[in-house]
């Protein structure tokens, strides 16, 4: 079996404990290679590893008991099927994919090693127009942004679509997504990432620098209002949603990949607080009547009612097939940010962490890919 040509160990970045990056990584340079298969699996060799926010704020918000710590790095990842265990791969594909969190803390494996084992579910076949490189970084952000816009909005085209955050990761496939349905698109940025987001299809531009969000749009109430708002920051801010009765119209949908808080200060949980807070006020007692989905983990936040709820980014195997089909034809392209060598992992989550990065940061475990 392809298997027994692996070496019995590999390199890797392990999370080992809570707290920052640089606090939390160790290389570790003999971890075995996971070489037993269990039904569904596969064993990839690891080409390159993409970093998400996720990452490092899980580092340094969840207590070692619940993330299982020690466990590798990272979810997103491209790699060679080197054992394709009876799956519909075969050995040698060029795959990308993810690890999601939970399977993280279930198996120990992640994006950050030479290895992984993966369910085959979870990977699809490598477009040819893009390298390893460039389709690490497609699956967590890219997911996120399809599911949001196609799995909850139903984004259609002629429809009028707001994004928050168009410079982000999952900000950039957003755009890119909403314009592949045939929507108009406005989105913001800060005003040095004008041109980036206009080049990735915004139809219109706003710099959050320079406004208070909701006031603007508040006094400039687009006609007809925005079909979808899609706040791709995740921000702790609940002004735009609580004002949005003046730009969102009446049958609209406003998504969030937040309220998500920068760190565990009590500064930072008041505000996350305060913004669920206003979600479970019924209409019926002044909450804002518009629909309301926080792109997060699956409960209810206002009992039972069909305002607002959270749901989170799964993984669909046609979703992902959706999303690499648009990738193939160019209707999507993965931006990258910046690339990193395995051994400057530490830098790269510097970079991250600045959150001014448009685009992926994106790791190389094979030095000698593109």
């Amino acid at each position: 079996m392809a298997s027994q040509a692996v070496p019995d160990v590999q390199k890797a970045w392990l999370v080992t404990r809570q707290g920052k990056p640089s606090r939390s990584l160790k290389l570790e340079l003999n971890l075995p290679v996971p070489k037993k298969l269990k039904a569904g699996e596969v064993l990839l060799r690891v080409q390159a590893g993409a970093l998400n926010p996720v990452g490092w704020k899980l580092m340094k918000m969840l207590p070692n008991f619940i993330a299982r710590r020690p466990h590798i790095a990272e979810h997103d990842l491209a790699g060679v099927i080197i054992d394709s265990n009876g799956t519909q791969f075969k050995n040698g594909d060029e795959v990308f994919g993810w690890i999601p969190t939970t399977l993280t803390m279930k198996t120990g494996q992640g994006a950050l090693g030479e290895f992984a084992r993966v369910p085959a579910d979870h990977l699809v076949i490598r477009p040819p127009n893009v390298t390893p490189v460039q389709a690490a970084g497609i699956t967590l952000a890219g997911l996120t942004a399809y599911q949001a816009l196609h799995g909850i909005a139903k984004v259609e085209a002629d429809q009028t679509v707001f994004i928050r955050g168009g410079s982000t990761a999952v900000g950039a496939f957003a755009i890119q997504l909403a314009k592949a349905a045939g929507a108009k698109v406005i989105a913001t940025a800060s005003g040095k990432n004008e041109s980036f987001v206009r080049d990735l299809g915004a139809d219109e531009f706003i710099d959050y620098t320079k406004v208070d969000l909701s006031m603007h749009l508040t006094e400039r109430s687009p006609s007809p209002k925005f079909n979808i708002i899609f706040d791709a920051v995740g921000s702790t801010d609940s002004s735009l949603y609580t004002s949005s009765e003046a730009y969102l119209a009446p049958n609209g949908i406003f998504v969030t990949t937040g309220p998500l808080p920068q760190n565990s200060s009590m500064l930072e949980i008041w505000k996350l607080v305060k913004s669920l807070g206003v979600l479970i006020i019924p209409r019926w007692l002044g909450g804002t009547k518009r629909t309301y989905r926080y792109f997060g983990r699956s409960f209810p936040v206002y009992g039972g009612s069909d305002r607002s709820r959270i749901v989170g980014v799964v993984n669909k195997n046609e979703d992902l097939q959706a999303l690499r089909a648009l990738v193939d034809n160019g209707s999507v392209r993965p931006i990258v940010d910046s690339v990193f060598e395995f051994d400057d992992v530490p830098k790269a989550y510097e970079r991250i962490m600045t959150t001014r990065s448009t685009g992926k940061v994106v790791v190389k475990v094979d030095p000698t890919v593109n």
